[in-house]
């Protein structure tokens, strides 16, 4: 597949002309994108089970692995919250019809926000293991993920400005629904984040109740393919 995305047979002379002049650079095929982020985030996920360290006192194997706990929490939950992010990454870029050269900025500064969680995930596992700095770690592992929940909504809500960059079948009910879905994220992290501050386990019980939420299909995403297929399977019948 070409990097340059090529006008296909169906675009506009004034679409064409739209690419053409973008300021920001030439658009491209979102699919290259999409790969190499997946590799950056199926690093990232690997990465932390990298960071839970075995007991080294076999004698009390037991125990040991039982004091592990917050390592094994902090594992699922930043592997689901990771794991979310991959999902909303492929929800962005299937409206995407392409990728200019600012949301190619904006990719790689969340693909280094995520890489980054690892890390944040093995400062919260080793303060509650510690029993020391629990509210730091919390609060820092909080801010991580606010500053990956605002990256996303910077790239979308840049993609759909004008619907310059969305494909042609995501219409505007969709992208409104994709927006209802994104806009809480920083609000909720915060809040979550906030009260982490004044009690460490509620604030990562809020953080752990965003993966349900954001698990959940998007109704009015799902709508709109609907009436985008019966509208293309209206087109082709004789």
């Amino acid at each position: 597949m070409p990097w340059f995305r090529t006008a296909s047979n169906n675009s506009t002379a004034g679409d064409h002309e739209d690419r053409l002049s973008n300021p920001v650079g030439a658009e491209r095929d979102p699919s290259r994108v999409v790969t190499f982020s997946d590799a950056v985030i199926a690093i990232a996920v690997t990465l932390l089970i990298l960071e839970i360290r075995p007991p080294e006192d076999t004698r009390h194997l037991l125990k040991g692995l039982r004091e592990l706990w917050p390592s094994y929490a902090a594992y699922f939950l930043t592997f689901l919250l990771i794991g979310q992010m991959w999902v909303n990454h492929h929800v962005m870029f299937d409206h995407m019809r392409s990728a200019d050269r600012l949301v190619l900025l904006f990719n790689t500064l969340l693909l280094m926000q995520i890489a980054f969680l690892p890390f944040a995930s093995a400062v919260l596992a080793n303060a509650f293991e510690s029993g020391h700095g629990k509210r730091t770690a919390v609060v820092f592992y909080g801010i991580s993920y606010e500053v990956a929940a605002i990256q996303f909504n910077v790239i979308w809500e840049y993609a759909r400005h004008g619907r310059r960059l969305l494909a042609p079948t995501t219409d505007s009910a969709s992208a409104a629904a994709i927006s209802r879905r994104f806009h809480p994220a920083p609000v909720w992290i915060a809040v979550g984040t906030a009260l982490g501050a004044w009690h460490p386990v509620l604030g990562v019980a809020v953080l752990a109740a965003f993966i349900p939420f954001y698990w959940w299909p998007i109704k009015g995403e799902i709508a709109s393919i609907k009436r985008s297929r019966e509208r293309a399977g209206g087109k082709s019948a004789p």
